[in-house]
């Protein structure tokens, strides 16, 4: 993500366009003299950026977990790297001056409009004070008119009047510099009585607007788009009721269309799912976790099985971490200095797997896209599930190319991602059969040449005896029919094939398959 950050920045600066500037040094004057006296506008210039900056913040619900309210502890550690990014005095000027940027009117280019009602106001309480000072100097020194006790009130009057007035903003920016938002929301859920205050969460969702009304003001002064990036980890480590308390928050935070957030969610599903559906936000959808992590998750990525080569870089990684290991990486070091150490091949460069990759996934778009194609008839009706698709075949795309996997074709590589989708409990059954033969004393020869349709058909009597422990899992495919004509008829994959794409199948819960695995190995005892 910093390198694509990198990237459109350079090719922004290429194309012409202003130089993005900061909130800090001399860009924190300009940036309050525009909160104070101008109003942000969102051009069609503005829209057409391609620069982007993203925020990342990291969130270990773990170290939030003693808390009574997790979701409490996300959005106060949202406010605070965000008031840290920034600066508290920007953010606290905003709080008392600022305004969301609105939309231009027709094709102007002008992204900054004079607040002519706060001038007006401001020159007026200025007037008024000169005024006020200089009736009460000369009530108090010209001599003559001391005695004359009116106009010593109306210049006091006057002066304390529109002074206070300038001292009360003055104030309230000074409050919410020394009061963060963080302080606020602890502030409220410290109190005995937080639960039954009406106006609680409407306090807590006030917080977050301003905040992205904030980020919106600070896109058009930063000359480039914001994205906020947070990485929640560790929820698989909580109790159920604040794992529901989270994708409670997390679904407050995304529920403005163009809320500038981007959820990464690490987790394990199968730790997940019961504890969603011991919880009360499982109501309406039939109790199965899986179908609500569908519906809450866009793009899902499942990490495939570790290779030979990761395995051995996860070792040597572990292996740095022990203090009394470490004179060998300092030996292995000394001897490729001196040439005694044959250098590891390099992988494949990313760059030139893009470039690659280009091509494949326009092709592999292209045959979701043509009606005449037998592929297009296969695809959800839901438009998540659209997304989810859409979203997964240029990552396994790649993930082939990089591993120099021999691709069957684009149209193939979109099928098995539409085919892994649609019906995840039954592939996952027919990967397990399969990798179970293939693990066995005496493995049929001809295994991987059989079609993945007929290992499934082999071992179907034993998924119906598994029907009731696997009921949420396979409630999760379409049409059982529509299942058997895209193995056995439109789309014939081999069980050689399968075993390679299982490989780079990221939007397959693999959870599913070893909970199968560990069905099987239960019956057979």
């Amino acid at each position: 993500m910093r390198e694509e950050m990198a990237r459109r920045e350079a090719a922004e600066l290429l194309r012409g366009h202003r130089k993005p500037r900061s909130p800090h040094g001399w860009g924190l004057l300009v940036a309050l003299w525009l909160l104070a006296f101008y109003e942000p506008v969102v051009t069609e210039g503005h829209l057409r950026r391609k620069n982007l900056e993203f925020i990342f913040i990291r969130f270990s619900a773990w170290e939030f977990e003693g808390c009574d309210k997790l979701w409490a502890g996300l959005v106060t550690t949202l406010c605070q790297n965000i008031r840290q990014h920034f600066g508290a005095l920007p953010l606290s000027v905003f709080h008392v001056l600022g305004s969301r940027p609105r939309f231009a009117s027709g094709f102007s280019q002008r992204e900054w409009i004079l607040k002519k009602g706060a001038c007006l106001r401001l020159w007026g309480l200025l007037l008024v004070l000169a005024a006020g000072v200089a009736v009460l100097l000369v009530a108090l020194l010209v001599p003559g008119i001391k005695d004359h006790r009116a106009l010593k009130v109306v210049g006091s009057a006057a002066a304390s009047l529109s002074g206070s007035s300038l001292v009360l903003g003055a104030l309230s920016i000074l409050k919410n510099f020394l009061v963060s938002e963080k302080k606020k929301i602890e502030r409220l859920t410290d109190s005995d009585r937080f639960a039954g205050q009406l106006g609680f969460m409407s306090k807590i969702r006030g917080e977050v607007e301003v905040l992205v009304d904030f980020l919106a003001f600070m896109e058009v002064f930063e000359r480039r788009r914001l994205r906020v990036v947070l990485e929640i980890t560790g929820l698989d480590l909580c109790y159920p009721e604040k794992v529901a308390g989270v994708f409670n928050a997390m679904a407050t935070l995304l529920s403005d269309a163009n809320a500038p957030f981007i959820f990464v969610l690490a987790v394990d599903p199968s730790v997940i799912v019961p504890c969603l559906e011991q919880t009360g936000c499982m109501k309406g959808l039939a109790d199965n976790g899986y179908l609500y992590l569908n519906r809450a998750v866009t793009l899902p990525f499942s990490i495939p099985e570790t290779g030979a080569r990761s395995r051995l870089r996860s070792v040597e990684a572990a292996i740095r971490t022990r203090e009394d290991l470490m004179y060998r990486v300092i030996a292995g070091n000394v001897a490729k200095t001196r040439g005694g150490a044959a250098a590891a091949p390099a992988l494949p460069g990313w760059k030139e797997v893009d470039s690659q990759a280009v091509p494949w996934i326009h092709e592999a778009f292209r045959c979701l896209h043509d009606a005449s194609d037998v592929l297009s008839r296969y695809l959800p009706e839901n438009g998540a599930n659209v997304r989810r698709i859409v979203n997964t075949v240029p990552i396994t795309l790649r993930l082939l190319l990089h591993r120099g996997a021999e691709i069957l074709s684009p149209r193939a590589a979109a099928a098995w991602v539409v085919l892994a989708d649609r019906w995840p409990g039954r592939l996952s059954w027919a990967l397990q059969c399969l990798e179970d033969a293939g693990q066995s004393a005496a493995p049929p020869p001809a295994l991987f040449g059989k079609s993945l349709w007929s290992v499934f058909q082999e071992h179907a009597g034993e998924l119906s005896a598994l029907r009731q422990a696997l009921g949420k899992v396979l409630s999760l495919d379409a049409d059982p029919e529509l299942f058997q004509a895209f193995l056995a008829r439109d789309f014939p994959f081999s069980a050689a094939e399968a075993r390679r794409l299982l490989a780079v199948t990221v939007n397959l819960d693999h959870s599913i398959r070893h909970h199968m695995a560990l069905l099987r190995a239960l019956g057979r005892l």
